[in-house]
This record gives structure tokens, sequence and C-alpha cells, in this order.
């Protein structure tokens, strides 16, 4: 038997099916290295690992190759250990760099846990309100999420509902023994309210139901019995309870939405606003948002000088209807931040941008836009992906891929919205809140407080802008 003919035989076959899956799936594997930039140089790591594992594979073909027939067996022997070598290498390699390299929500999510602790460290457990008859799922979730919230923060729960239907949810989602030693422990109250605001129900219902859950969670914040609120119900009876209760800032005609959107940059979301409280705008309203979005892009989200866009169908100011152009014309003369012009769509999540103005109509379709475009993205990638063992393979290696780009889309990572313009910190939750988003609004809560907010957004009032 020839040389040649030794090596095509011995070649390991788990090489060239990995280099034929590989080819016929490079459009997928681009994609994902695409969304995660940080999976290439993981890749290209680990592909030194299997090109020198192969390079071992080669030699000890070749070696074989060399002795007598009455070898062959042996080197076929050596080439399946090579092989068993590759593979092992491969997932050695894979597990000891996706923790470093594949995975950098999680080191920005330590780095949050570390500054959470430093927080906590350097500053009192604040209390918050909660609204615990609001949600599609409220109670149960909403008490979970609490729970869990006040373990990691700083923070102290006004828990507001019909005190019965609590202590039932309690006992059915097993938190009734967490939930006692909360309240032996001085770090969650009940307070006993009325029904909720339904979501189907009219805004204005605040008014002749003083009794209301939000109604009672609003006026522990007017009060100064909490320095927070926070409610998954119905958004326009939270903000008409707000008005209502603890009423607008100075020189502000409207309160807005302000809700975060993911960008390119993890460590660097942008700010949208309206998303919903106004429907019909003024330029003036808009003008006004752009001031509230400059205040808390640098106060919680720490950036010196932010970027103010407003959302339109083109970049030149020429372009979009009536309220864009004049909107543009005020934000053009405004001093009192940095107004980049006008943002379109694309350029919404490219981080050109840090706070991003719009009416309230066309700021919620974009917000239930981006709802829907984590678990679409994955439902695509899934079934592009080929059948049978290799696509298992690939499915696998990929997934932890997936499941992170899904994360950094969910909304309920992001948990909820601050309400803007009032004079309180108020965040509203997603209708359809589950303790996760629960966690996450209430951190945002407690993160807006700990920065002073409203100490700079009551200083709006003495911008000449408000007062003409």
């Amino acid at each position: 038997m020839g040389k040649e003919s030794v090596q095509k035989i011995n070649k390991p076959r788990a090489i060239r099916r990995l280099v034929i899956w590989y080819k016929r799936n490079s459009a997928v594997t681009s994609i994902v290295d695409t969304a995660a930039s940080s999976a290439v140089t993981a890749s290209n790591v680990a592909g030194n690992v299997v090109s020198g594992a192969g390079s071992v594979v080669s030699t000890a073909s070749n070696v074989a190759s060399n002795v007598a027939g009455n070898v062959v067996s042996s080197a076929e022997s050596v080439v399946n250990t090579a092989s068993s070598v590759v593979s092992n290498a491969s997932s050695i390699a894979k597990n000891t760099l996706q923790p470093l390299v594949f995975d950098p929500l999680k080191r920005l999510q330590n780095n949050d846990n570390i500054l959470d602790r430093v927080e906590e460290s350097q500053s009192k457990r604040i209390w918050i309100a909660v609204d615990g008859m609001g949600g599609d799922y409220a109670p149960g979730p909403i008490l979970e999420g609490c729970l869990e919230a006040i373990s990691r923060f700083p923070i102290n729960i006004k828990f507001v509902g019909k005190i019965e239907k609590v202590k039932d949810a309690a006992e059915k989602t097993g938190l009734a023994e967490i939930l006692g030693n909360e309240i032996d422990n001085n770090r969650l109250e009940l307070i006993d309210s009325g029904e909720p605001i339904g979501m189907n129900e009219e805004a204005t219902a605040v008014r002749k139901r003083k009794n209301a859950s939000i109604n009672v969670a609003m006026d522990l914040v007017r009060n100064n019995k909490a320095e927070a609120v926070y409610s998954a119900g119905n958004s326009g009876a939270m903000m008409a309870s707000a008005i209502f209760r603890i009423g607008r800032l100075k020189g502000i005609d409207r309160p807005a939405i302000g809700a975060l959107f993911p960008t390119r940059d993890q460590t660097r979301p942008v700010l949208v606003l309206d998303v919903g409280a106004n429907t019909d705008c003024k330029p003036s309203y808009l003008h006004q948002f752009a001031l509230l979005g400059n205040i808390y892009a640098k106060d919680v989200l720490q950036v010196k000088k932010p970027r103010i866009g407003l959302l339109n169908i083109g970049e030149e100011e020429c372009k979009g209807n009536d309220l864009s152009l004049k909107t543009f014309e005020l934000l053009s003369s405004e001093k009192s931040f940095h107004f980049g012009g006008n943002c379109e769509g694309r350029d919404v999540l490219s981080g050109s941008f840090d706070v991003v103005v719009c009416d309230g109509f066309t700021g919620n379709i974009l917000l239930k836009f981006l709802e829907s475009v984590g678990g679409v993205l994955l439902d695509i990638l899934r079934s592009e992906l080929p059948r049978g063992r290799r696509g298992k393979v690939g499915s696998a290696f990929l997934k932890s891929n997936l499941l992170r780009i899904k994360k950094r889309l969910d909304h309920a990572e992001h948990g909820g919205a601050l309400l803007l313009g009032v004079n309180g910190i108020c965040v509203i939750g997603h209708g359809s809140s589950k303790s996760l988003s629960v966690v996450s609004a209430l951190r945002l809560a407690h993160s807006a407080v700990n920065h002073g907010v409203m100490d700079n957004l009551n200083q709006l009032q003495k911008l000449q802008v408000l007062n003409s």
C-alpha cells in the first residue's frame, strides 16, 4: 500500500466534517459574530487550538505510513486518539474562553453587582412604594420581584394592595415564609388599598376611586413616606395619579415616559421619550422632553455630554412634518444641551445618540416593535440551522450566543420606564411584568433616587425658556 493511500485512509473524518459544517453555515456564524463581536476573538483562539491538534494528527498519520503494514492498525488507533484530543481541546478552549470572551454581558453584570455593593455600603436603604395590584399577573410575580430586589439592593418596600389577596398569593407561590421574615425585619410593609385601576379603564378613574392601589402608593410619595413609586398597571392611570397627587414640575406642560433601548455598546443604552404618555404633541412639549432626557442621561446614565436627537424620516433639517420642522428649530437654538440633529429610525440603536425625542404615538410603536425583535431574531436563526446531527452540534455551539442576543433585546431586562416631568420618581412597568422585570424596575428607581435626579430636574424651572 502506497504512502498517499495510507494518508487518505487515515485522514481524520471528524476534522473534515467540522470544516464542511462551517462552510455550509458560514452565513449563520457571520450573523452571530456580528451580533457579538467579542466572539470573533474567542473563535480565532479556539481555531488555533484545533489547528495545532490537527497538525499532531497529520504527523501521527505520516509516521504511521512509514511503518510496515502490520503497524497500520496501531496507527489508526493513534489517529483516533488524536481526534479525541482535538475534540477535548476544542471543548476545553470553549469552556475556558467563554466566561471571559464569549460573555461580555456577564462581565458587565458582574461589574454592576460590584457597583451595587459599593452603593449599598455608601448609602442608606430607601423606601419605594409599589402598586402590588397593578399588572396582568399581580400580585404574585410583583411580590416575588420585590422580595428578590430587597435582597439585592439597599431598598425597603411599601407593598400596596388588598392584604388578603397578597397573602393568598404568597401562600400559592411559596413566598409566605420569606414575606413574614422581611416584614419582621422591617424591610417590607403591607399597605391595604382598594382594587386597582383596570387596564381597560379610563385614566380619569383615579379621581373617583381615591383608595385605588396606585393612588395609595402615590400618596406615600407625596407624604414623604417613600422616595419613589413603581407600578405595572394602567400607565395612563399612573400618569394621571402622579399629576393629581404629586403634581408636575414647574415649567413642564406634559410629563413624558422615557424608556431605555439597547445599542451596539452594551454599556451605553439610549433613552427614548416619549413612548406613550402623549400621543399628540406640540413642539414645546418635545423641547421639554429633550431637557428632561438630558438631565436623566447625565445623572443616571453618567454621560458627560449627552447627544440629543430628534426622531425623523431623514437627517436633513428640511425633512419631516410640521411638528418635526418646528421642533428642530427649537432644539437647534437651545444652548443648555448638545443637539445632534435629526435621528432616523435606523440610528436609534446605533449608539450615535444618547437621548432621542419623539411624540408618544411614534415612540410607543417603536417600543412595541423592539419588544418583538429578540424573539423573532432567535426564531429565524434557529430555523436556518441545518437538521440532523449537524444541526444539533451547531445549535449546541451557538445556543449561549443566541440566548445572549435575545437577552440584550428583552424588555424584561430593562424593567420599566421613568415618568419624567412630575414632582417625584415614578417608574412604569410593562403590563405583563413578572419578577425579573420588577427587579430591574426597582433597581432603576433606586438608581434615580441615589443619583439625585429630582434635585437637578427641579432646577429646570430656572431656565428662561420655561418661564417665557
